[in-house]
């Protein structure tokens, strides 16, 4: 399930946490290249990693979205 930038993406990923799913990517990283998996057993976790991928560039982009909205109204006062 992919994550897109939306009203409701906060709610969905209320009690996600950003660095649990970066321990998880190097967790899958280390697995492959120790050569503990099957090759389907790769494919697998490389998708899994690519989605916890993009679940994090979501989570920065849009807590850069609140950093940059937070500037502008410093900004502005």
């Amino acid at each position: 399930m992919v994550k897109r930038k939306s009203a409701s993406n906060s709610d969905s990923m209320e009690g996600w946490n950003y660095e649990a799913k970066v321990a998880e990517i190097e967790g899958i990283i280390a697995r492959i290249e120790a050569g503990e998996l099957d090759l389907e057993a790769v494919f697998e976790q490389f998708a899994s990693a690519v989605e916890y991928l993009r679940q994090c560039e979501s989570f920065l982009q849009q807590r850069q979205q609140q950093v940059d909205l937070l500037i502008e109204t410093l900004s502005d006062e």
